[in-house]
């Protein structure tokens, strides 16, 4: 099949690769035009495990090509991909100027049937406005499609190939055909296409994320309380983790969500919410209790220096907002800087991948080291805010030996207490006593 993508961010760019790897002919647009090239030269924009592999093969092979053109997308493709960003508006709403502004243009330009899928995350309601916008300026048949992506950064090439599922939805049969005919290669040991209607597309994805975030909240929550209780969060996760009706996911406690989705669609399903006269006041909670645990380590170390930081040197290890990812859109790490740097302290920072965003963001304000070790050279204490794997099996002796004093702030609950202890650091986590 032939498929256009437009957009080329997380979601497009594994969505069109993905998509050629089944031997789909397709073409990514962007109207980056340097990003483009950069692409067009075999460069991947984005770190994403194992994407890489599949972008050069595919090129290679002539099935994955990129442009600027839009109109050269529309003659291209059977189907269209909107996978374009939905950005936080002012008001906590999704902003689809994006995605409406592209529509538009489809419009202006649509002179065959084409069947436009939404991919982005959008509010309920959207396929819609996206089905009016287009029709505003054209006469010629096409239908709109939700098909909503779950796709985890990080893991995105692995859940494109293998999904759990696959969430369609469409009124039209025609269009709903060419879906499962498109997605059919990803399914064969079983796992559902299910077909809805687009307004339950839409709202699945916003429940799914919202339901997740809600769950890492709660787990904080009781990592916090354990904490005034005497009470090891650690015991009570995995007493909780053995029900099946709750299961291990997601209850690691630490220092907040993050990411490009998260934060930005629970604040949208509780906007979205608002315009039609519901209160979730759920997602009230969570969207407080996450906004207060990114910086929860604030308090501790400044207890522990008697409120006084200025001037201290600290170490932080991990910048992205998960491990195996190098996006930094509302990541607990920069809460953290944020904070260190108003009470006049020293950073230095490390992670795996994700310095160079962080280096645009902060300049000289920040210390960069070229790996974990060399950060913490001379500091006063460390802090750890993202579990990548690397950071769990430190050399400890060489840690101590480097460190102006042997001070670990472990946002993730990475080591087990005891260890650390053995090891003559003083030690700070989350829901567990400190040593």
């Amino acid at each position: 099949m032939k498929i256009s993508v437009i957009g080329t961010g997380y979601v497009g760019l594994v969505t069109g690769t993905c998509l050629a790897e089944t031997g789909n002919e397709v073409l990514c647009i962007d109207i980056d035009a340097k990003k483009v090239k950069q692409m067009q030269d075999g460069k991947v924009p984005i770190y994403e495990p194992h994407l890489d592999v599949l972008f050069e093969r595919n090129i290679e092979a002539n099935r994955l090509k990129f442009s600027t053109s839009l109109a050269e997308g529309l003659e291209h493709g059977e189907i269209i991909f909107l996978a374009l960003p939905t950005p936080e508006g002012g008001d906590g709403s999704a902003d689809l100027s994006f995605v409406l502004g592209v529509a538009k243009e489809i419009g202006n330009q649509l002179n065959e049937y084409k069947v436009i899928v939404d991919k982005s995350t959008v509010p309920v309601g959207t396929s819609d406005k996206v089905k009016a916008t287009i029709a505003n300026e054209t006469d010629v048949e096409f239908d709109v499609v939700s098909n909503p992506e779950f796709l985890r950064e990080g893991f995105a090439v692995d859940d494109f190939l293998k999904p759990e599922r696959i969430v369609i939805g469409s009124s039209s049969e025609r269009a709903t055909n060419l879906m499962k005919k498109l997605y059919k290669p990803f399914v064969r040991s079983g796992n559902p296409i299910l077909i809805m209607d687009e307004r339950s597309a839409e709202l699945t994805k916003y429940a799914a994320n919202s339901f997740l975030a809600a769950k890492i909240t709660f787990m904080n929550e009781i990592a916090n309380f354990c904490e005034k209780v005497g009470a090891d969060v650690d015991m009570v996760r995995i007493g909780m983790g053995t029900d099946s009706r709750i299961g291990k996911r997601f209850l690691f406690p630490g220092i907040g969500y993050g990411g490009s989705c998260f934060p930005k669609d629970v604040k949208a399903l509780h906007k979205s919410g608002q315009e039609h006269h519901h209160d979730f006041e759920i997602l009230s909670s969570v969207i407080k209790v996450n906004s207060k645990q990114k910086t929860i380590l604030i308090p501790k170390i400044l207890s522990k220096y008697n409120n006084e930081i200025e001037g201290k040197t600290f170490a932080i290890w991990g910048l992205a907002f998960k491990p195996e990812t190098d996006d930094i859109r509302e990541a607990p790490a920069l809460y953290m800087i944020d904070e260190l740097l108003k009470h006049g302290a020293k950073v230095n920072v490390f992670d795996p991948e994700a310095m160079p965003n962080v280096k645009r963001k902060y300049g000289d304000q920040l210390q960069y080291a070229d790996n974990m070790y060399d950060t913490v050279t001379g500091v006063d204490a460390l802090i750890i805010c993202t579990e990548w794997s690397i950071f769990r099996t430190p050399n400890f002796t060489k840690l101590k030996a480097s460190m102006n004093a042997p001070m670990i702030f472990d946002g993730r609950n990475l080591y087990d207490i005891s260890d650390v202890e053995n090891e003559g650091f003083n030690y700070v986590s989350i829901g567990r006593k400190s040593i």
